[in-house]
């Protein structure tokens, strides 16, 4: 064998090791939306079988799925319209009538590789852009391949601990008092869903962190992301993303996501350990 066809095999050998590279293509976006609207399906049944009387409802209009949490909750809104092929008049009129007969505004995320037909149609019907999300993703190793401060125990949560991963999640916001009390109603139902997962991050034997997980086909959703005020930037969200990644891996899922504002913080973070923009997500309303 001469040099350049040992080096061909070598080639070969390594590329067989190496994961296929995952496109930011429609069935990307598809795999992530469906995600995303399965974890909100999961909190908004849990919220049904805990929540007030009014209760939480949801329905499935041209393959999306629309959630009502109550008028003002950031939940209450539609996700993967459009994802499923194009979006008709009558789509819409259904998925109004659902908001508007629980006196809630109707909002669409809507990822930029849904039908290209639904923007036009949107600003038709008087809604504009009103928000962006970055939708973040990275492939899933065995070996996420982050080193986090070997002080950080991360864990889930034991039964008769929901209360209790609430108000940590809660006092992570405790600087925007007009949040805190939606994140600890959240952080209650979350920590109860059926399947959903909960983790404390702990040092010297004091939860200091939180985070959470959901697992749909083969993805991952990082969320719940919360730090005590004290706590901070001593890489407790680090050891929290290797614990998530280690366990998602473990239980089959090729690929992690996780959603943030913009150019914020979280998202510098995020891509700082390995996380790429799949797409910048528009939420589309009217008022």
């Amino acid at each position: 064998m001469n040099i350049r066809e040992e080096g061909f095999r070598e080639e070969k050998i390594l590329n067989q090791n190496i994961a296929p590279p995952v496109f930011a293509d429609h069935a990307l976006a598809r795999r992530l939306e469906t995600a995303e609207a399965r974890a909100s399906a999961s909190f908004i049944d849990a919220r049904a079988r805990t929540g007030p009387p009014a209760g939480a409802e949801r329905i499935e209009v041209a393959g999306a799925a629309a959630f009502f949490d109550g008028p003002a909750s950031p939940l209450t809104q539609t996700f993967g319209l459009g994802m499923a092929g194009p979006v008709t008049e009558a789509d819409l009129d259904r998925i109004e009538v659902f908001f508007g007969a629980r006196g809630a505004p109707v909002y669409h995320e809507v990822s930029p590789l849904a039908d290209a037909a639904l923007p036009d149609l949107l600003a038709g019907r008087g809604y504009r852009p009103v928000e962006f999300t970055s939708v973040m993703y990275r492939p899933i190793q065995p070996d996420p391949g982050l080193e986090a401060d070997a002080g950080w125990r991360v864990r889930l949560i034991e039964p008769g601990e929901e209360d209790a991963w609430a108000g940590l999640s809660a006092r992570g916001w405790s600087e925007t008092p007009e949040l805190a009390q939606f994140m600890l109603e959240l952080g209650q139902v979350m920590a109860h869903r059926r399947d959903g997962l909960s983790f404390f991050a702990e040092w010297d034997g004091r939860p200091l962190a939180a985070g959470a997980l959901f697992i749909h086909a083969g993805v991952a959703l990082l969320a719940g992301a919360s730090t005590v005020p004290e706590a901070r930037r001593r890489g407790a969200q680090l050891a929290l993303l290797r614990a998530r990644l280690a366990l998602a891996s473990a239980r089959g899922c090729d690929l992690a996501m996780m959603c943030a504002l913009p150019g914020s913080a979280s998202q510098r973070n995020a891509e700082r350990h390995g996380f790429r923009i799949a797409y910048t997500r528009i939420k589309w309303g009217r008022r």
